[in-house]
């Protein structure tokens, strides 16, 4: 829909779409693309300072408009009163509490790129309080609100045009170095933090905390503004930051916690010595205590993400989740500085526990087939925001004692209510290795046990990243059942939540045991009556992808169609054409040259493009051209390679999407595409 909105400021957004949320046409309660891209998709929960408010935001798209918009709302803590205090044509983001609850500060583009706002709870009094050349990416007050923490974007090294000023509509990149590109961009500024004062919803004397380095914090290409936290005091802001360049930080994880000083401007590095990604700081209450999310190794992206706390005083670390096999993320303290509320996945579901700084006890506090995202204490009861396979995010409060939780939200009620969803179930499944693999299989809707389905196996990505309780508006297992399949999803070798030994076994194996994990997931649900085992196929994206390709040229006629997305197809290609050159290194063993180091030569001779003489089965390729972890020219290579052998192919390229696919016409198409060819060679 489209109508002429005004905003509260009193300026008029000339006849700009309001994208808002809109129930769409369901029948036979079966999901569709459509309906997947129906959903509002909840984020950024803040709680008042008094507790008794839930600020958060609302993401909708609009498939015609082909573009999101985010808008905010606000509701009680017991889920009551809910609101949505902003509909607007412009985006309002990252809203936080300021003034003690009087008043919500936020960032919006309302005059054309993204600056800090405020207004009243209920929406009205908008003001603007920045307007600085380029958008503002996230904020943070100090605790007496006398201070603005703020992430904008900072030039970084020398243009083409600054080297030749008569060329400025040149669009040649020069370059002399590595980490010239990263994720989906080239790499020509860096987020730096800035601090200034902040009276009367004015700010003045900004200063760039990183002035003059060309580092990044928070850091590239996903880090936001949980890599800074001020100090209770407001004396202190901590910050994320791994101060290499160039192939230097193109072959390294190693980050650090940064201490600055507002007064005196001076800087420390509180996890000098430690190698590998230290980030996420947050302080205690009573400003003793730092804690952070630190992995031990450099250049190992994937290692254990333990519990790490800092007496400020003494100066030692601790590390609480020594005797804790699993990952800690998304740190909250409790209000007595004694302990730490967190997330971590174990068995393929996350749930949220709580560790004693002192005696380091973790305990569980939640149970369920779920992943929690997000957790925060409130007085004597916890927020949280919760998804599974078979429900996006909702805004849950949990008892901290009992673990009981309850929905606030409900944003997706109306939706949901229409749904069908197909059961989820758990399986373990004996590997040629004789241990247990977690697997989950998915059925379709009204499943019926006399029928004889095809069935997909989903190979995961990462290549460490477990197949939890996601909910994808991609890889979303619920709209492959509404089509009519079943979907086999095993927590093969490699994944975390299962001990890291099991979480490591992968590195460096790529072609090995996570590979037959795959073939004893599929060759024992295939076994079932309701599964018809001449119509079997195999789809993933990333690692997931490279599986795809690898499977085709080794699984002796299991599948009759593949599917893969961003895959890596060619080693020795994708060694040196990723930016992350850590990944490669780690996960490959090494480089494709270095012919005395066995691990490496064991990882190029998998790599799939050697297989492709044993191509006999369908497949569709599909990348993205603004992918600069994995190439679009892997995707391409792979394609080309089926039609010169003569292997019924297709190829769909995103020349505007990087490792994922974002736009809703695009990710339509994608589903389209994805059923499509699956339809054409499984049914």
């Amino acid at each position: 829909m489209a109508i002429a909105v005004a905003a509260a400021s009193g300026s008029t957004l000339a006849e700009a779409p309001i994208i808002g949320k809109h129930q769409p046409k369901i029948e036979n309660g079966i999901m569709t693309p459509e309906v997947l891209w129906s959903f509002g998709r909840v984020g950024n929960v803040q709680i008042s300072p008094d507790g008794s408010k839930i600020l958060y935001n609302v993401s909708y798209y609009s498939i015609p408009e082909n573009k999101g918009n985010s808008e905010i709302f606000t509701m009680n803590a017991d889920g009551t009163d809910k609101k949505q205090i902003t509909k607007t044509a412009t985006r309002e983001a990252a809203a936080k509490w300021i003034n003690k609850g009087e008043r919500i500060a936020f960032l919006s583009s309302e005059s054309g790129s993204m600056q800090l706002w405020s207004m009243k709870p209920d929406g009205s009094d908008r003001k603007q309080i920045t307007s600085r050349e380029g958008d503002l990416t996230d904020f943070s007050f100090s605790p007496d609100e006398t201070k603005l923490l703020f992430v904008a974007d900072v030039k970084y090294g020398e243009r083409t045009v600054d080297k030749y000023p008569d060329l400025p509509k040149a669009s040649g990149v020069i370059v002399n170095d590595l980490m010239y590109k990263h994720w989906d961009a080239w790499v020509q500024t860096v987020p730096h933090p800035f601090v200034a004062s902040f009276n009367n919803e004015k700010i003045e004397n900004e200063t760039d905390i990183l002035k003059g380095e060309p580092y990044e914090s928070p850091m590239k290409p996903f880090g936001g503004i949980e890599q800074l936290a001020w100090s209770p005091d407001g004396k202190i802001v901590a910050y994320t930051c791994r101060k290499k360049t160039g192939k230097e930080y193109a072959l390294s994880t190693n980050s650090d916690i940064y201490f600055y000083n507002i007064e005196n401007g001076k800087t420390e590095n509180k996890t000098q010595g430690m190698m590998g990604y230290d980030q996420n700081p947050v302080f205690s209450p009573d400003g003793k205590w730092l804690a952070w999310e630190s992995m031990e190794h450099d250049g190992y992206e994937s290692d254990k993400s333990r519990l790490f706390i800092l007496n400020i005083k003494t100066g030692e670390k601790t590390d609480v989740s020594a005797n804790f096999d699993q990952n800690s993320n998304g740190l909250a303290w409790t209000a007595d500085s004694k302990s730490i509320y967190f997330v971590s996945c174990w068995h393929a579901v996350t749930q949220i526990y709580r560790a004693d700084i002192t005696t380091k006890k973790i305990i569980q506090i939640t149970k369920g087939v779920h992943d929690y995202a997000f957790v925060s204490p409130v007085k004597n009861k916890l927020i949280g925001i919760k998804h599974s396979m078979s429900k996006p995010d909702e805004i849950y409060v949990i008892n901290p004692k009992t673990g009981l939780e309850t929905e606030l939200s409900f944003e997706n009620k109306d939706i949901l209510a229409q749904l069908e969803m197909g059961k989820v179930e758990e399986r373990w499944i004996t590997t040629t290795d004789n241990k247990q693999m977690q697997t989950w299989v998915i059925y379709p809707p009204h499943f019926d046990p006399n029928k004889k389905y095809p069935t997909l196996l989903y190979c995961e990505g990462g290549p460490q990243s477990t197949v939890s309780q996601f909910w994808s508006y991609r890889w979303n297992f619920q709209i492959m059942a509404a089509n009519g399949y079943i979907i086999v999803a095993p927590n093969r070798r490699g994944l975390p939540g299962f001990g890291m030994d099991w979480l490591t076994q992968i590195s460096g194996d790529y072609g090995g045991q996570n590979m037959k994990d795959y073939f004893s997931a599929i060759d024992a649900v295939a076994k079932e009556p309701f599964v018809n085992k001449d119509k079997l196929g195999c789809v993933g994206a990333s690692y997931g992808g490279f599986s795809v390709y690898w499977l085709a040229g080794h699984h002796e006629k299991r599948f009759k169609a593949f599917l893969a997305h961003d895959g890596m197809f060619n080693l020795p290609q994708q060694y040196l054409e990723t930016e992350e050159m850590w990944f490669v290194n780690w996960d490959l063993g090494g480089a494709y040259w270095d012919k005395n180091d066995a691990i490496a030569q064991r990882s190029f001779a998998n790599s799939p493009h050697l297989f492709v003489d044993k191509w006999d089965t369908p497949i569709l390729v599909i990348h993205g051209e603004k992918d600069y972890r994995i190439l679009a020219s892997q995707g391409m290579s792979a394609f080309n390679a089926a039609v010169l052998r003569g292997v019924p192919a297709q190829m769909l390229i995103f020349p505007d999407e990087n490792h994922w696919v974002l736009q809703p016409q695009n990710g339509i198409l994608w589903q389209r595409t994805f059923f499509s060819w699956l339809d054409k060679w499984l049914k």
